[in-house]
């Protein structure tokens, strides 16, 4: 390479890596993060983006934004609250506190009393029990579907498990109800209709070879019109009558009736209607973590804790933390997201809007995740033009906005109010860039 070529004058990699700024970050960041960043500004230069004297600058300013994780915090702008492509419910800080607690050593199996082994995650499962007080029993694993999992692979493995037609739904990701209950050994005996199953067809169909009967609220979509379904009371007495236990998946996490929510089921109802066992999600409605819960009978429970898969499944300490900070903490970002008040919302666009020049508009909000498909959430949006939207996810901070009708909608609804600074100088950005 010519000396006149001024990519020669790129500092060298063993003279930026042994720099005390980079020694500094590579014990923050790691080694091998400082060596990307190190090398993404040398290409920089090379690719004439930048003159080779700004490396330095450039390296300082990325390492001091550099983190130990590629995951990039995002401003929820969308008005969904829980996002699933954005890791469903954000973690109050009371569980982010718990989190970081659990990062070291901590008796999570360990009874500091005697020095003897306890059982995991006493504190999570007395959180759980408290926050629903209609269960005798709580069992906490990685999330949902392990939870549904569990409960029919400990309760009906090798035999049937009667179903309605109309709830074998498919969650995220193509996966679908059926062959997740078909990996445990278990076989679904289908009743019913797509729209109509009676509480006849599940009588017709138990037999000795029953080993439950299994109700899915079918939380990600909606059926109107002609339809029917078996209540839960009436399927109790039905499952007590043949001594069969009655597993009701609920998905969304919702530990008590919610009056904003009135057709979401909750735990506290289905247990007190006769479910032997509920399964639910922690990261949805209840604002947790990802963790898969289970709730009711102690009976029931215990079969699913002292199964070999409970191991394979078993939430880590983390989880169990935030769990139980999320239950015993204040309100979480999921619900004062959920409860905003509009009058509020309309003050903060107002401010937005004045602030960027764009237009306040009505947006109803949506639960998301699966939950309460199609209940509106009265609020508003900034609208802006449709291009903005991409400046917006790709500047820093990053901002997730809903592109809809032609525009680029910002809702202040899932943005706690500490980051409307932030937000507003975001969309400053991405409309001058």
């Amino acid at each position: 390479m010519s000396s006149q070529d001024p990519r020669s004058r790129i500092p060298r990699t063993d003279t930026l890596l042994a720099s005390p700024a980079v020694v500094d970050a590579s014990a923050r960041l790691g080694a091998d993060t400082v060596r990307r960043l190190v090398i993404a500004a040398q290409e920089r230069a090379r690719h004439g983006e930048i003159e080779p004297e700004q490396v330095p600058d450039v390296l300082a300013q990325s390492l001091q934004a550099g983190r130990a994780t590629r995951l990039r915090p995002v401003i929820n702008a969308t008005g969904v609250v829980i996002h699933t492509n954005l890791g469903r419910a954000p973690l109050s800080a009371a569980a982010v506190d718990a989190v970081q607690a659990a990062a070291g050593y901590v008796d999570v199996e360990l009874d500091l009393a005697t020095g003897t082994r306890s059982k995991r995650g006493v504190a999570a499962r007395a959180a759980l029990l408290a926050g629903c007080p209609d269960a005798e029993e709580a069992l906490v694993v990685n999330n949902g579907a392990a939870a549904l999992v569990l409960a029919t692979t400990a309760l009906a493995q090798g035999r049937e498990i009667i179903v309605s037609r109309g709830e074998l739904i498919e969650i995220g990701a193509g996966f679908r109800l059926p062959d997740l209950i078909a990996s445990t050994g278990a076989r679904l005996r289908e009743v019913g209709t797509t729209n109509r199953t009676h509480l006849k067809d599940y009588a017709s169909a138990i037999g000795p070879d029953t080993g439950a009967i299994l109700k899915v609220h079918p939380s990600n979509f909606r059926v109107d019109g002609f339809t029917s379904a078996a209540a839960i009371d009436e399927l109790h007495d039905l499952a007590t009558q043949h001594e069969v236990p009655l597993i009701v998946d609920l998905g969304s996490g919702l530990l008590a009736p919610d009056p904003l929510l009135p057709d979401e089921p909750d735990a506290t109802s289905a247990l007190g209607a006769g479910a032997d066992v509920v399964t639910a999600s922690g990261d949805k409605l209840l604002g947790g973590p990802q963790a898969g819960i289970a709730l009711g009978r102690k009976a029931i429970v215990d079969r699913m804790a002292t199964h070999p898969l409970a191991r394979a499944v078993r939430a880590d300490k983390v989880a169990l933390a935030a769990l139980e900070a999320t239950l015993t903490g204040p309100a979480t970002p999921t619900a004062t997201a959920l409860h905003a008040d509009p009058d509020r919302l309309r003050a903060r666009a107002d401010a937005l809007a004045a602030a960027v020049g764009g237009e306040v508009v009505p947006h109803d909000g949506r639960v998301g995740g699966g939950g309460a498909p199609g209940v509106p959430l009265p609020g508003w949006a900034v609208s802006l033009p449709e291009n903005t939207a991409a400046a917006l996810r790709l500047g820093d901070p990053a901002v997730l906005p809903r592109v809809h009708g032609g525009a680029c909608l910002v809702d202040p609804r899932c943005v706690p109010e500490s980051e409307d600074g932030p937000l507003t100088a975001a969309v400053q950005a991405a409309l001058a860039h």
